[in-house]
């Protein structure tokens, strides 16, 4: 297995994505939503043609994943149990223990671009340990690896705006080569959904099966 771009997705079902937005847009709505930003994302990450995708759900299969896999010719794969991290960790062990390296992107990072997957990529390409664009919330939307290093995922104060600083404190204790990429945005409340349009000048709407 050579390098792989992982799209983490959650199953769009009513109430259990985008919980914040959906107190003020209502749970349908907010699914919605969920499935154009990832209908966005996998699309950009499958045109950026850096590394072949996969798209990596949870908690199992669903008809509109399946379309979108099917759409831009994904493997698809359903994501370990535990946590974020414990996920994240899991699924990089998967790939770096194939040959890696592995670049990890969430469904809803509306401000990733091709160039994000490409610097990261040479990043790794050119012996950095491991690569982040941070989020403006104090997370990140990409992370990529060329070695394991579980620690990284390991009780993280996930959803919290000291994600990416516990993170990168615990880069500089493992003495890994760390790259930062410009940041990018993700879309977690009504102030980002604003954002986004106001940026893009559009709505995300979903126009596809499912």
């Amino acid at each position: 297995m050579s390098a792989r771009v992982l799209v983490f997705a959650k199953a769009p079902v009513p109430g259990r994505v985008k919980t914040r937005l959906a107190r003020r847009l209502g749970r349908r709505a907010a699914a919605g939503l969920y499935r154009g930003m990832l209908a966005q994302t996998v699309a950009m990450a499958a045109e950026a043609r850096v590394a072949p995708v996969e798209l990596w759900v949870t908690p199992r299969r669903h008809p509109a994943l399946d379309a979108m896999a099917r759409r831009h010719g994904l493997v698809q794969r359903v994501q370990p149990p535990g946590d974020l991290g414990q996920r994240m960790e899991r699924a990089s062990r998967y790939v770096l223990g194939r040959g890696g390296p592995v670049v990890i992107i969430g469904g809803d990072c509306t401000g990733l671009t091709a160039r994000h997957l490409a610097a990261a990529m040479a990043a790794l390409a050119a012996g950095r340990d491991a690569v982040f664009a941070p989020a403006p919330d104090g997370g990140y939307t990409l992370v990529g690896l060329a070695r394991p290093a579980p620690a990284l995922f390991r009780a993280v104060p996930w959803g919290t705006s000291a994600v990416l600083a516990e993170t990168l404190q615990r880069v500089r204790r493992a003495r890994l080569d760390v790259a930062l990429l410009s940041a990018a945005d993700d879309l977690d409340n009504l102030a980002d959904l604003r954002r986004y349009r106001r940026q893009r000048g559009t709505a995300l709407l979903w126009r596809g099966p499912g």
